[in-house]
């Protein structure tokens, strides 16, 4: 069976993030999955577990002292080096911003070809294909490497398949990293967020709010809602422009990409970059009082009304069920 690396990411304090999952289920699809994980010495024997768990065959760890002090160039030395002792067929990186940096290096330095922010990957006839949700999710597209590597970079949230667990083999390497022109990380502030709900990257339900809410105390139903689901709140441009939410709850072209199970849109109208960031969810639901609002076009449930009336019934009824 052909080989499909995965680079996995991992997380200042050296945790696994949480695109792992999906990176190696999709590679399930292609072939046997490869993860490829880039630490600082002696301390990749405490992921290999948790990466079999998650599907990987097996666990190729690349140790230098430079990890988590340099951008990006640890990994691509560790896929670079795990390209050459496995030549796998592709290369599967997550699209987050650091994902598609390190992605365009390892593509120049191994001589691959680049897909960028796949929706969905598959093998035909020897090449990887891409599928692509683009104008704003309004078509779908495939673009293929024909002949050679192929590094894709894949959509969070968009893979469903979920790899089977393996007991890993594990090959450990010393990377000799070139830090001419690296970016050098002086220091790393982690964010903490103590809401308790999920982090909106890569969650099942999404709950988002719009300018259509009127305010910033209004937005409080989003949360009521999102609670009473296990969601994770989101937000439209429109209402982190005008102040109702912080930016980092911004789901659009310009914030967060999603594509979760359910997506269930509160008073947003549905601009073209709203929808481009969550017109791939498997399950969309919108509530609006302004029929003719964009945004149900693209809703497999859509209800015409005053949110302030319908999400409250929406939320003790949900709270009731339990």
């Amino acid at each position: 069976m052909s080989k499909v690396l995965v680079l996995i990411e991992v997380s200042p304090a050296g945790e696994i993030r949480s695109t792992a999952a999906a990176l190696l289920g999709a590679a399930s699809k292609l072939g046997e999955p490869v993860a490829v994980v880039a630490v600082a010495p002696g301390s990749g024997a405490s992921l290999v577990e948790q990466l079999g768990s998650l599907g990987a065959a097996e666990v190729f760890v690349g140790e230098s002292d430079l990890v988590g002090k340099i951008l990006g160039a640890a990994e691509v030395q560790a896929v670079t080096a795990a390209v050459a002792a496995t030549q796998p067929i592709a290369v599967l990186v997550s699209n987050s911003v650091e994902g598609r940096e390190v992605a365009g290096r390892i593509a120049v330095c191994t001589g691959a070809g680049l897909i960028m922010d796949a929706v969905d990957v598959r093998e035909d006839a020897g090449r990887i294909v891409g599928t692509h949700s683009v104008f704003g999710g309004g078509f779908s597209t495939e673009s293929t490497i024909d002949g050679g590597l192929a590094v894709v970079t894949v959509r969070q949230g968009a893979i469903e398949e979920r790899a089977a667990a393996a007991q890993p083999v594990v090959t450990s390497v010393p990377l000799t990293v070139d830090i001419s022109s690296a970016g050098v990380i002086d220091s790393v502030e982690d964010v903490v967020v103590s809401s308790g709900r999920p982090d909106l990257r890569g969650a099942a339900t999404v709950v988002s709010g719009g300018r259509g809410l009127g305010s910033k105390e209004n937005f409080v139903i989003v949360e009521q809602l999102a609670d009473a689901l296990g969601a994770a709140v989101g937000a439209s441009r429109a209402a982190v422009d005008a102040g109702y939410v912080s930016q980092m709850y911004q789901v659009g072209q310009t914030g967060t990409t999603v594509a979760p199970q359910l997506y269930v849109a509160l008073g947003i109208s549905g601009a073209i970059q709203h929808l481009a960031g969550m017109q791939t969810a498997k399950t969309i639901v919108a509530i609006n009082k302004d029929e003719d609002a964009p945004i149900f076009d693209i809703a497999d449930f859509g209800i015409v009304g005053d949110v302030f009336k319908i999400v409250p019934q929406l939320v003790d009824a949900l709270n009731a069920s339990k």
